[in-house]
């Protein structure tokens, strides 16, 4: 029965969707121009708060959880699994005040409005993950750039979507050359929960009345810290945290 409901409903959270998309397209350029890095960054995170929004007619909901202070200043990698797209949006919304860039797939910088228009001129990085000098060629350049400019960056560390939330080995290669760059970072181990229900059916139609939620765990410096060891550490909390699975 649930699926039969969310069908309609789906249909709504999409024209929503796109429509926000559409809408606040012109908004980031004229922000981008006007107003610079900052007032952009502001425009992308309204954004996002709608986009959680246009959820609200499928009952699903969005929250954070900070379990320790997280003061401005430093730079932040938040490490984090990945169980949907709709992880995107409440990370950066409730990080905005980080201004958090991301590393996300090249696929993803072309022919959607608003998002392909934030990955060209948010200062993120898209990666071919099918071509291993061009990815590290651009993740060096925007680790360079995050640690300029004390950036804090938001890493996806599966490298790609558990759709069940069943949590998989962090890959290593991406976050040693982000340690390696930004070597005064801070990394924080995120734990993203019950985003994978969106997606239980597939594409479409998507599931309703999920809570969907992340936490930021204990922060870990890099500095003075094998980086590897911090890799597992972080993956242990990030895995511990994970409350539930479909399998």
């Amino acid at each position: 029965m649930q699926k039969i409901i969310s069908y309609p409903l789906t249909v709504i959270h999409f024209l929503l969707f796109f429509l926000s998309l559409v809408i606040f397209h012109p908004i980031q350029l004229i922000a981008h121009r006007i107003g610079g890095h900052d007032l952009h960054q502001k425009s992308v995170a309204t954004l996002n708060w709608f986009l959680m929004m246009t959820q609200l007619p499928l009952f699903n909901t969005f929250s954070a959880k900070f379990e320790h202070d997280l003061p401005v200043g430093p730079s932040y990698i938040f490490v984090c699994n990945h169980q949907s797209m709709f992880d995107i949006p409440p990370l950066i919304f409730y990080l905005r005040k980080y201004f958090p860039k991301f590393v996300a797939k090249i696929e993803l910088a072309k022919g959607i409005p608003s998002i392909s228009l934030n990955l060209r001129i948010g200062e993120n990085c898209a990666i071919d993950r099918k071509d291993r000098r061009q990815a590290i060629t651009a993740l060096t350049r925007f680790a360079k750039n995050a640690h300029e400019k004390k950036r804090s960056v938001v890493i996806f560390a599966e490298g790609t979507r558990s759709r069940t939330g069943v949590p998989k080995p962090f890959q290593k290669n991406g976050l040693l050359t982000l340690f390696k760059y930004m070597p005064d970072a801070i990394v924080v181990p995120v734990s993203v929960n019950n985003s994978w229900k969106i997606d239980r059916y597939g594409k479409f139609p998507y599931g309703i009345g999920n809570h969907i939620y992340f936490t930021t765990h204990q922060p870990i410096p890099i500095k003075g810290q094998d980086h590897e060891q911090v890799i597992l550490q972080a993956q242990q909390i990030v895995h511990n945290n994970i409350s539930s699975t479909a399998v």
